[in-house]
Formats: structure tokens, C-alpha cells, sequence
């Protein structure tokens, strides 16, 4: 199957995006590690990174506007729906362990990177139903 021109332009964006992410994130890294950043800069350049993720989470539903086929923009809707529930589940059952001491703590921005773990998890999921022929 081709790709739609929408899902052509949203993985151009989240491509692009991710370098940025990349490169800001390393950036940032870099002033941190070696004490260059303080003050207010500092605040700045510690939320730059959470930018282009932002902008990811943007592009994801600009997609599912763009998307002209359907069957594609409900693909992506359970896919997106997986990972939600995946990642909020698991964030709130360490929170309750986290609460009572039983786990370290993780910091906020794992959630994300949960939630796009579970991207991946919906993506197999939609692969298997649609090789077994449930949509």
C-alpha cells in the first residue's frame, strides 16, 4: 500500500522536528554539563528541547486533519488511543509505587517517552488485527 500524501508530510515534519529536537537537546546537555548556563537562560534552554516534542504531539494531529482517507485517520486514532492508555497506565501505577517508596522517582518528561513507546505498541497492534482481518 503507498502512503498518503498526509502521512508523507507528517513523517517529513516529525523527521525535521526530531533533528531539531536532537540538536537542541544536545546543545543543552552541553551547557548544563559545563556550568555555561544560569539564570534566566537557563530556564529557557531547559524547556527548548520539550519544544519540538511539543511540535510532534502538533503534528500528529495535524495529520488526522490532513488525512483524507479513512481508514488511515482511524488506524492513527486507535494507534494514538493505545498509547494513551499504555503510557498513563504505566505512569500512574509508578506514581502509586513511587508514593509508598517502592520505586526511584522518574521525572515528568518520561511520559512522553512512554507515550511514544506506545505508539509503537498501537502500530503492531493495528499490523496484527489488520493481517487477521479485523479492523
Amino acid at each position: 500500500m503507498s502512503k498518503s500524501k498526509a502521512l508523507k508530510r507528517y513523517n517529513h515534519r516529525v523527521i525535521i522536528l526530531s533533528l531539531i529536537y536532537a540538536v537542541i537537546l544536545i546543545a543543552a546537555v552541553y551547557g548544563f554539563k559545563h556550568h555555561l548556563l544560569s539564570g534566566p537562560i537557563a530556564y529557557v534552554a531547559a524547556i527548548l528541547p520539550a519544544l519540538p516534542i511539543i511540535a510532534i504531539l502538533g503534528a500528529i494531529g495535524r495529520y488526522l486533519t490532513e488525512e483524507t482517507d479513512e481508514y488511515l485517520r482511524v488506524m492513527m486514532v486507535r494507534q494514538a488511543l493505545i498509547a494513551t492508555a499504555f503510557s498513563l497506565s504505566i505512569a500512574t501505577a509508578w506514581g502509586f509505587l513511587e508514593n509508598f517508596d517502592l520505586v526511584p522517582h522518574v521525572y515528568a518528561y518520561y511520559a512522553v517517552i512512554l507515550w511514544f513507546a506506545g505508539l509503537g505498541v498501537g502500530a503492531c497492534i493495528n499490523k496484527l488485527q489488520a493481517a487477521g482481518g479485523e479492523a
